[in-house]
Parts: structure tokens; sequence; C-alpha cells
């Protein structure tokens, strides 16, 4: 649909005009930095930032339901640069044009509702929102898609050239980093640094695919942080970590496309994010928020965050309902199948720490929430709900056993609505699955079993058959009938399938 046949009252805002005037903020000494260069903590005090655009007021001149209608409308558009994360441009990277814009397909995920059986089990309403659906298979290329931007912007700019983009990783952040930064070769280059066997095969081929360097190391992912952050300190890289706010801006988008899904209505909504590195919970407390100011939003949907047992620093955290008594411990982290999620030092607590009390004051009561579960119950609830029409990893998993968790806890209530975010695709941990049906997961990780849950193959071979088909050698005319028949028949018989009626 072209611009010019939309209602004339939004023909002005359809294409991006509001010049944001973006700034760091520290959230430790509140200093403000430019955005010219890439900052990742502040250089006075070393805590972390957050990107403000100073103009954001010039956003809530525009009522809400002028908002709605531009976002609305701008999906009908065929502009590469509007169709990914970006349709909300205002709200994401006012400053960067168009043309510095990276769009490989990522953003609007599918929201799917539950069958009727998984909704009985879990006794509310819920929907899966498959980021796993983004082009690396995972949410965190919304984050990739912004940062990548804004590096290619500075590129154009002439402030920065040669990149090299560097990341630590539990497998989705890399395989992110490295498609983004592989599209803007040869400017931009890119390496990772995993922990030496602790990411699934499945995500170690994807950063090799794209021509990442990938260098595994001993020790878990807070290891891998460490040896990047003193690498972005200490030499010219651009860390691509959730460190990099602008990562957390690109996030926000899986908030807007929630509300954009629900007409923007959210009452008695709950969304349920699983927790690693706390800078997924943090963008999705930053975008309703700012909905929420702007008006596009009524009120704010309640935010729910799960943690396994096995790295559970942010639940640990908010045990404490005295906000004056609470102080951040780290973790030893032991092995979880949301491995993802295995941080026991989550760079982003301080950008949890502040929004969650701010998006506790804007509602006027407690509406950010946290539970933990156990490594049985994620993958209990991951198998069940992949059984019943859905692709969730093991962090859907984790976020399903979080709303189960929180539904008997009563945070949720009955006639609450959940969204369930799955934030890769199953098929990156196929292997938790096979060590489930196998029984085979070694003893740290807790995991039994449940019978009723495990499917493995039927090798069907009947004993009377003595000659059977094999590659290059397939067989003919009675052999190939015989064999044909003894396969049907034995399949049948296991399927108890009822022979037809002949006519």
């Amino acid at each position: 649909m072209k611009p010019k046949d939309f209602p004339k009252e939004i023909k002005s805002f359809i294409i991006p005009k509001h010049h944001g005037k973006l700034i760091y903020r520290c959230l430790g000494c509140s200093r403000e930095y430019g955005i010219d260069e890439l900052l990742y903590t502040c250089p006075h005090c070393g805590q972390v930032l957050l990107i403000f655009d100073e103009n954001f007021d010039r956003l809530k001149k525009i009522p809400g339901r002028i908002w709605r209608k531009i976002f609305d409308y701008r999906k009908m558009l065929t502009i590469p640069a509007l169709k990914g994360i970006y349709l909300y441009h205002e709200f994401i990277g006012p400053v960067i044009p168009l043309e510095s814009i990276i769009y490989l397909g990522e953003g609007h995920t599918p929201v799917i509702e539950a069958n009727a059986f998984l909704q009985g089990e879990a006794n509310l309403k819920f929907y899966f929102k498959n980021d796993g659906q983004n082009p690396s298979a995972s949410f965190k290329d919304r984050g990739m898609a912004s940062a990548l931007s804004y590096i290619n912007y500075l590129v154009q700019k002439g402030h920065t050239s040669d990149v090299l983009a560097i990341c630590a990783s539990t497998g989705d952040t890399s395989a992110a980093a490295a498609l983004y930064a592989s599209f803007l070769q040869p400017h931009v280059k890119s390496a990772v640094l995993l922990p030496h066997k602790k990411v699934t095969p499945q995500q170690l081929s994807q950063p090799l695919g794209s021509g990442a360097a990938v260098f595994e190391m001993p020790g878990v992912f807070d290891d891998c942080m460490k040896v990047v952050e003193t690498l972005s300190e200490n030499y010219n890289v651009a860390l691509l970590n959730s460190k990099n706010a602008w990562r957390i801006l690109g996030q926000e988008s899986y908030s807007y496309e929630i509300a954009q899904a629900f007409e923007y209505d959210m009452e008695n909504k709950v969304v349920v994010v699983p927790i690693g590195n706390a800078g997924n919970i943090t963008a999705v407390i930053s975008g309703f928020l700012k909905f929420y100011e702007t008006g596009i939003i009524r009120s704010l949907p309640k935010i729910l965050g799960v943690q396994s047992e096995h790295a559970n620093p942010v639940y640990r955290y908010f045990l404490e309902p005295d906000a004056k008594k609470r102080k951040f411990i780290p973790v030893v982290v032991k092995p979880s199948v949301a491995q993802a999620a295995m941080i026991g030092n989550p760079v982003s607590m301080p950008r949890v720490i502040h929004l969650v009390d701010l998006y506790n004051s804007l509602s006027g009561r407690q509406n950010v929430f946290f539970v933990e579960v156990t490594e049985q119950s994620i993958m209990d609830w991951e198998l069940l709900a992949n059984r019943n029409g859905h692709i969730a990893c093991t962090h859907g998993g984790e976020s399903l056993a979080g709303l189960i968790v929180a539904r008997k806890q009563k945070i949720v209530g009955q006639n609450d609505i959940a969204i369930v975010d799955s934030t890769a695709h199953s098929l990156k941990f196929s292997g938790f699955q096979e060590m489930y049906f196998e029984n085979s997961f070694p003893p740290e990780f807790e995991i039994s079993p449940n019978p009723d849950l495990i499917n493995t193959p039927v090798y069907v071979h009947p004993d009377d058959l003595a000659n059977v088909p094999a590659p290059g050698k397939p067989l003919h005319g009675e052999d190939f009938e015989r064999f044909v028949q003894g396969i049907s028949s034995k399949i049948a018989k296991i399927l108890s399938l009822q022979k037809r009626q002949k006519t």
C-alpha cells in the first residue's frame, strides 16, 4: 500500500521524521554522554548505561490513538527498513536514517494461542510468542539489528571503520552477532567467545557458518563475559553483548509487537520471560513503559521473570520484600538445559533494579514478579508444549514452567491472559530432547524423564523378510511387493489400525 492512500491524519507520520536526540545516561552517577562513539559502561563510575531520547516528550504530543493508527498502517508498507523492528523507529532508533538500517527479516514473530488441552493443563488462557522464528532462530536478532544498524550508521558517517564486533555467548548471541556482522562485510567482522562444551552443536555451527572467528574457552558464560569486557576496555572492538545499550533498544520491539498483536489492550495481560543476562526483561519493561507514557497503551501488563534453580541471582535478589535491604549477590551456576539463562552475574542487573522500581511505581502496585523453577519442570513443560503444536525451546519451557508456578502462587489469576516467551527455535536444543528420551542426563542436571513424554523411533524389519532394499540396491518384483506388505502389516499392528471394509 502506498503512503498516498493512507488516511489524511497520519500521512505525514508514516515515513518517520522524528529527530531524536539520544544520549547515554549512567544508572549509577547519572552522568550523560554523547552517542558518537560506542560506550558500554560509564567512564566515570563504571556502571551500565541506558539510552534516552531527550526529545521523547515530542512523541507524547501525538495522541495514542494516532500512534496506534500509524503503526497499524505502517505495517502495510513495503519499505525494507520499516518492515522489521524499525516499524517503531521513533521509539527504537530515531537518529538512524532509514538507509543505514539493516533488515534481515527479524521481528514480528507470531503469537500462537495454546491449544485447549495445554490451556487446560495451565488452567488459564495463554499464547506463545515464537521468537525462534527470527533469522538466526532466536530473539537476539532484535538487539543485533539495532546494534549493527547503529554501527553501520557510524561507518557511513566516517566515525569508525574496520570494526571488529565481539561478544561472549551461550549460543544465541553469537549466532545473531555473526549473522548481522557478516551482512556488513568487509567493514565489519565478528569474533565470538563460547564456554567450551557448553553450547549445543546446532548453535556452534551458526557463527562458524557466518564466518566469525570462534573461540572456545574453559569455564561458563560469566568467564567469557569477563574476557570480552577486558578486550572491549583495552582494544578497539565493538562489544555486542547486552551491556551494549543499543541491544536493549532493539529488544524493546518485543513489547511493541505484543501490544500491537492484542490491539494495544494490555489489561489483564501477563508477559512471561526467562532471565539470563537480564537484557531481555530490561528491554521488555522499558518498551512497555514507553508505550504507556505516550498513551499507546492504557495499562501496563504484569511482567513475570523466570529463573532456574540452577541460575537464580535475580530471583534471589527480589526475595527480600524490603527494597532497602536487598543486596545483589552473584551465584555459582549449575548445569541447566536453559543454557542461555545459565548466568550467575547478569550485566543488566542495575537496569533491572532501576526499571522494576519505575514500572511498579507507574503501575501503582507491584506489577513485576519473579519465580524460580526446577530443571525437571523446564524439560517436562517444553516437551508437553511441543507435543501440542508448538516449537518451544528449553527457555520457552522455562517460561511456561514459571507461568505454572505463578498460577499456583496466585501471582497470575485465572482471568489473566499470558504471553509466554519462547526465545529460540526448539531445533537449537534438540540434543536435550534426545538426552531426555534416552535417559542420559548427567546427575547434576537433576532430570528424570517422565515415561509418558518419552518418544523414540521404532525400527521395523519383520523377521520373515530375507530381502530388503538398501541405498543403491533397490528391490523389484515380488521381493519389493513382499517387503512393502510386510512393513505395512507390521506398522498397522503396532498402531492397532483397523482394516478398511471392502464395498
